[in-house]
């Protein structure tokens, strides 16, 4: 099977898209300036923010993009709050759920693949992910102060393509999950951080890892982190990992050939990670409302880690 492992990555990253070379001029523009965001300056940049959404909802009106701007439309419901928005591409988003300013503990939760606008409030990803997980927060800890940010803030890969079978798109985005996490404690810098980093997203939170002070990183549905054991990450945080029952990625080769692949699986017990309870579900999952991967993933955000259920 080793022998084979190679062949069979490589096999993979002929897979390629020229979706991109003949598609038309994209119509959506480049958000506008916003003020950094402080605590007194919060506001202002999720009313900016919200501008720049309801412009482009005009915008996929006027192109007939009906996906977009049913996504859009979502996004603009009342109660909602964009740190940053930009509809060009796939596009990004970073949404705030809770109070910022009074938490005392942050979650990030760092997509994996496929992570798109038009996809984002599904529980599957970014945005409906996150607010599962708060959702369950306020369930477990009523009254805690607990903020979670939905951090769709790089340019996520597609699964058919061979961008997810390296580290090039992490390497950008963990620099880009660096500055954020730096303008996060701006506004709030005594709050305690978690990292919750799926799949893909587990690569660049492994980049990112010695760079930003947080308490618990926790990688689940993971490819491989680019090193052999946690140590290697270089991190004071808790290391945390885990696997569903029914996660494919159990079938991707742990190996590193080339620089395709990403090596050691960090539920492995050489990997030296905390491995927790992440049920039987499948790679998109975990953050699925009534999942044991939920529940156990909300712990770790809350820093309630003697209460996490280990597998």
């Amino acid at each position: 099977m080793r022998s084979r492992a190679p062949a069979l990555l490589a096999a993979l990253a002929v897979v390629t898209s020229t979706a991109a070379d003949a598609s038309p001029p994209d119509p959506y523009a480049a958000p506008g300036p916003r003020p950094a965001p402080t605590a007194g300056t919060l506001d202002a940049r999720y009313a900016d923010t919200h501008r720049d959404i309801a412009t482009a909802l005009n915008t996929a009106r006027e192109a007939g993009d009906d996906d977009r701007e049913r996504a859009l439309s979502g996004l603009l419901r009342p109660g909602r709050r964009f740190l940053s928005f930009d509809a060009r591409g796939r596009g990004r988003a970073v949404e705030v759920f809770g109070d910022l300013i009074a938490a005392d503990r942050v979650a990030i939760v760092v997509p994996g693949a496929d992570g798109t606008l038009n996809g984002y409030d599904s529980w599957k990803f970014a945005g409906g992910g996150a607010r599962s997980l708060h959702e369950e927060a306020r369930r477990v800890s009523p009254g805690g102060r607990l903020a979670v940010i939905a951090w769709l803030g790089y340019a996520s890969p597609a699964t058919l393509s061979t961008d997810v079978l390296t580290v090039g798109r992490a390497d950008d985005a963990s620099r880009g999950l660096r500055r954020f996490v730096t303008e996060i404690r701006r506004v709030n810098g005594s709050a305690s951080l978690a990292l919750l980093c799926h799949s893909y997203g587990s690569v660049v939170c492994a980049k990112a890892a010695r760079h930003v002070p947080a308490q618990d990183i926790a990688l689940f549905g993971s490819p491989g982190t680019g090193v052999r054991r946690a140590s290697d990450l270089r991190t004071r945080a808790r290391v945390w990992a885990g696997r569903a029952g029914g996660d494919w990625m159990s079938l991707v080769p742990n190996v590193r050939f080339f620089g395709v692949g990403f090596g050691t699986d960090p539920t492995e017990r050489s990997y030296g990670a905390r491995v927790f309870d992440a049920g039987s579900g499948r790679h998109s999952g975990y953050l699925k409302p009534g999942s044991t991967s939920l529940h156990s993933l909300t712990l770790i955000a809350l820093g309630r880690t003697l209460e996490v259920p280990r597998a």
